[in-house]
This record gives structure tokens, sequence and C-alpha cells, in this order.
């Protein structure tokens, strides 16, 4: 592997005033945000790109993006003693982010993933197994610090559940925190995902989040004995149904997203934006989704706001850059919707 560079690339700004409003209208209504608390379930890794090394793994950019919402989060893992593992803490401690469940061990690394990008920006990625985050267990004083905190939120993602020990550390975990909402962004990763696991951790959680391409992947086999969904609804539908979800939406990258709740179907289009790369920029729309739900907004306000900030991080390069709140409301504001 060629020698690669830290890029630091956190924010220090809190901002507690958030979008909502009909964004079709044109109109934006500014209002105080509601906190809440998450466990961020998952992998800690440093995406490889070119010659830089950017922190990242799906549920930690996540928790940064959803801290950068005004929520408190706490991410759970695992790093290596290592120099990227130290690394890794001291980034996570400089943003003011509880480094309390990661675990830090001394015979595993920490994680990478190498990471090419197409002509578009989308990433391929290759995931070095088995790392540090494949070896969480968690001990019963922190299941009971964890209850303490009564998270309102707890996120899953598919790699790092791929690990036994990590499911098993999981289920204890919400049997610790039964009262938490739990998101499940399916996120899958070529080679280290299996439809018996995804189908056990939907049946896991509450809301569930996938990109069009990742429900056309699932749909086939998951619907097989009754054939594949004719659309988006008919998927969303079905998957609701079978798995007693709250709400489920799938991104559709620069066409927007789709969400079905309460009953009912609504698709938001896309933002025009000039893509640096989409590293994370998933990632910023699950926490955005989070948000606008912990919120009690209705799909439509949900859907302008994840779409906004999934936008705004896809213009700018690694998983985790600098934005601003205000940044996204100017993108809504303007109106460019593809």
């Amino acid at each position: 592997m060629p020698a690669c560079h830290f890029v630091p690339v956190w924010y220090s700004d809190t901002v507690w005033l958030v979008g909502g409003g009909d964004y079709a209208a044109n109109v934006g209504i500014q209002q105080e945000a509601y906190q809440v608390r998450i466990v961020s379930v998952g992998e800690i890794l440093w995406d490889v790109i070119g010659e830089n090394e950017y922190l990242g793994g799906a549920p930690l950019n996540f928790a940064a993006h959803v801290q950068k919402l005004g929520h408190e989060v706490y991410p759970l893992s695992a790093v290596g003693a290592d120099q990227r593992g130290q690394k890794a803490i001291e980034m996570l401690e400089s943003r003011g982010m509880s480094t309390e469940f990661i675990q830090v061990l001394r015979d595993q690394p920490t994680g990478t993933a190498e990471v090419e990008l197409d002509m578009e920006g989308k990433p391929t990625f290759r995931i070095v197994r088995p790392v540090a985050y494949d070896f969480v267990e968690l001990a019963d004083h922190e299941l009971t610090q964890i209850a303490k905190l009564k998270p309102a939120w707890i996120y899953l993602g598919t790699l790092y559940h791929m690990s036994r020990r990590s499911l098993a550390a999981t289920k204890k975990l919400l049997a610790a925190v039964p009262e938490a909402r739990r998101f499940y962004d399916i996120n899958l990763r070529d080679g280290h995902w299996s439809l018996a696991m995804v189908e056990q951790l939907c049946s896991l959680t509450n809301v569930i989040k996938l990109s069009d391409f990742e429900a056309e992947s699932l749909d086939a086999s998951v619907d097989a004995s009754e054939g594949p969904s004719d659309s988006i609804e008919d998927l969303c539908r079905r998957w609701t149904a079978r798995f007693a979800l709250e709400a489920m939406c799938v991104t559709l990258g620069e066409r927007g997203c789709a969400i079905f709740k309460d009953g009912k179907f609504t698709r938001a289009s896309g933002y025009h934006i000039t893509v640096a790369d989409t590293v994370g920029a998933g990632d910023a729309f699950s926490a955005a989704f989070v948000h606008g739900l912990s919120q009690g907004w209705d799909a439509h306000q949900i859907a302008g706001w994840a779409n906004a900030v999934g936008a705004l991080v896809a213009s700018r390069s690694g998983p985790i850059p600098d934005w601003s709140i205000a940044e996204a409301h100017a993108i809504m504001k303007a109106q460019t919707h593809r």
C-alpha cells in the first residue's frame, strides 16, 4: 500500500436550528431541534482514497453527521492499539465525541477500506478483515452504562454484523435498551453480506434505509416466493408489512429518495450538485433522516432535508467533510431539483 496521509476532516461548530417545512412551496421553517441520544454500532475504519486516509466507516460517518445536527452520539466499536487506532481516538476526542464504548485491542489492527472512485465519484471498496471491530465484546458493566443513557436510537449496519461475535454483542445491547428505536442502514458491501444476515437485522429494527441498487439486489431474493416487486412503492409496502417497520426509505441517488411512512408513500426529487465523491453521502442522508424522525416531521419534510444534506456532503471530498446547516438550507432554497 502506498504511503498515506491522515486527513483531519472534523468540524467544530454546533447549530441548533434545523430545516423543516413545505419545500415544494419554497418555504423554509426553522425551529429548535429536539436533542436525542444515539448509540451508533459498527465499524470504525480508515477509507484509503489515493494517497489520503479519511477516518470513516458508515456507523462513524453517521455518528459524526448526526452530531453535527445537534445530537449526543456514542459510537460502539473497536480499534487496534496501532497508529491508526490512536489517531482515530484522538480525532474523536478532538470533536468532543464520546470514546467510552470504543475498545482498543492490542492483538488486532484498526480497520481499513481501499476505495476506488469511478468517473461519477461513486466508490467501490476493498475491505480488509478480520480487524479490531470484528472482536467487540460487551461486558455487563458496559451494558449497564449504555442502559443508563436511555438512548432514543440504536444505529445498525450490515458489515459489522457479519462477525458472529459482533452480532451477539448487538443482541445483548438491544435487550438492554428495549425502548430504543432501531435504525438499520443496509449498506451492502460486496463479499461482506448475506441475505440471512440482512433478514435477521431487518427483524430486529424499526426503520430501514437502503439504496435503489441494494433494493434491486435484495428484493428478488427476499420476495422470491411472490416474485420481485414491480415498483419501489410495492417493495416498501411488502417489506414494511413483513418486518413490522415504522418507516422505510430508498435512496435514488441524484433522483432523490422515496419514503414509506404512516401508510403513505412519498417521493422527493434530488438537488443539482457537482459531485466530488459520494463516500459518506448516504451516511449523511441517514443522519438527516433519523433527525427528521426524531423531530416528528412528516415524510415530505424529512425527504427534503435528507436529500439536501446528502447532496451537500457528496459535493465535497471524503466521508466527513466540513459542512454547515446553513449550506444545506441554501441548497433547498435554491430549488434546483432534478
